[in-house]
């Protein structure tokens, strides 16, 4: 998530616990909600020590301990010369507290998207990721804009009980959507048991999911997914694809899967993205060839998705790539050339 995401969620929970009355120790849960993310400016150790890398023992419950007991110390003093001498006051004890549920609150923001984070560490070295919500999701984004809106705007403007009940108002929102994105995963993970998927992959709405599964062997690599909604189950029968690898395929390219199988490879080397998320593709009878749209089932936004458009000419077998962001078309209507539809669990959401 974003740095301001994360301040919002620290001062929204701060301000849940200790309420207006405990301001200090509000501003306090808000600053520690961005303290984990300072472990950028250890970059050049991490090297040395990956347990110093971004995403590293700073996003574990170990390390955001440290950084409160050190915080509790020394954050009442810079927020009480930042917004004066008020805001210091309070006990060491409360403070450490505040700093607790603000660095916590990190953690766990980090710990639902698909990128992982070591909870436990240095006592585990398990990484979690729980694919509940995207690192970049337009929505959550846009309530936090909205929200930074609204209590800047009110500052000064309007009574106290004002302000209060518009900062409850806003914690239940993130509330609410933190448990239906969680009521939806948890949905969509035993849905996606039952259909024999292995991953489940968050969109940017809160409540669809995309399921995916891939099995590769040296000569061929499967490819399926479905796309799953809270309250309608699967939307439709799935997709799946066969890649055959490492084939030699005689000239001129003749079929889809020649062309899947040719553009394979220079599509992932044109774009990191189809190596380091989950892929699909689109295969289109061109003039004098195939168009084949390798895209990310990740990184989508607005219905477009990231990804690779190649060109592979059918005589001379030349492929020609451009990375771009585009909406693949009739994903969700009759399969594209090459891709055969596979049924999936239909019924009602599980």
């Amino acid at each position: 998530m974003d740095p301001f995401s994360h301040l919002l969620l620290g001062y929204l929970l701060g301000f849940g616990i200790w309420g207006p009355g405990g301001l200090p120790y509000v501003v306090a849960a808000a600053v520690a909600g961005a303290l984990p993310d300072g472990d950028i400016l250890l970059y050049p150790l991490s090297h040395r020590f990956p347990l110093l890398r971004h995403r590293g023992i700073s996003h574990s419950i170990f390390g955001v301990t440290v950084l409160a007991a050190v915080g509790c110390l020394l954050v009442p003093r810079a927020i009480g010369w930042g917004l004066g001498s008020g805001f210091a006051s309070g006990s060491t004890l409360g403070f450490f507290l505040a700093m607790e549920v603000g660095g916590l609150s990190h953690v766990f923001l980090d710990s639902l998207d698909h990128w992982s984070v070591p909870i436990f560490a240095p006592f585990s070295p398990t990484e979690y990721k729980f694919d509940v919500d995207r690192i970049v999701n337009v929505g959550s984004m846009a309530f936090t804009v909205l929200a930074y809106a609204i209590m800047i705007y009110e500052r000064g403007r309007v009574p106290m009980a004002w302000w209060v009940d518009t900062t409850e108002l806003l914690l239940a929102a993130a509330v609410f959507y933190f448990a239906v994105r969680i009521l939806a995963r948890w949905r969509a993970g035993v849905a996606a048991r039952e259909g024999g998927y292995s991953a489940v992959i968050p969109q940017a709405h809160p409540l669809h999911f995309a399921m995916f599964d891939e099995e590769s062997t040296p000569e061929l690599r499967r490819l399926r997914w479905a796309r799953f909604h809270l309250t309608r189950g699967f939307d439709g029968p799935g997709r799946s694809l066969e890649v055959p690898l490492g084939v030699a395929d005689p000239l001129p390219v003749g079929s889809p899967s020649a062309a899947l199988s040719r553009t394979y490879g220079p599509s992932f080397a044109e774009s990191w993205i189809l190596g380091e998320t989950r892929p699909f593709a689109e295969v289109r009878a061109s003039p004098g060839g195939f168009d084949v749209f390798w895209y990310s089932l990740e990184m989508t936004f607005f219905g477009r998705s990231a990804g690779v458009l190649a060109h592979i000419d059918s005589a001379t077998g030349k492929v020609t790539t451009r990375a771009m962001w585009r909406a693949p078309e009739r994903v969700f209507g009759d399969p594209p050339i090459g891709s055969a539809p596979r049924a999936s669990p239909a019924g009602p959401a599980v």
